[in-house]
């Protein structure tokens, strides 16, 4: 599904239009961005938690060439499932 499916199954099961279906989205989706950029967790209960996890530096191979490489210590946005949805899915 991509997000003009998504918008369309939105707008159908809450009985709004697509348009207010996207608005609703798109405030959604930047409300997460801002709360991960800040270094907040977002906590659905039932569906999941969004949070962003610190990676370390680390080495690494470049395998065209073989030569050892130092990979930047980063930040990456994850998403961990409730176990409600776990148990929708798997059931």
């Amino acid at each position: 599904m991509n997000k003009a499916e998504l918008v369309g199954r939105m707008a159908e099961k809450g009985s709004i239009t697509k348009a207010d279906a996207e608005k609703a989205l798109n405030a959604f989706m930047e409300s997460i961005e801002e709360a991960l950029a800040n270094g907040d967790r977002v906590q659905l209960v039932g569906f999941g938690t969004f949070e962003v996890r610190e990676r370390p530096a680390r080495k690494g191979r470049n395998p065209q060439t073989n030569e050892e490489i130092t990979i930047e210590a980063s930040r990456a946005p994850v998403f961990k499932a409730g176990k409600a949805l776990k148990d929708m899915v798997n059931g």
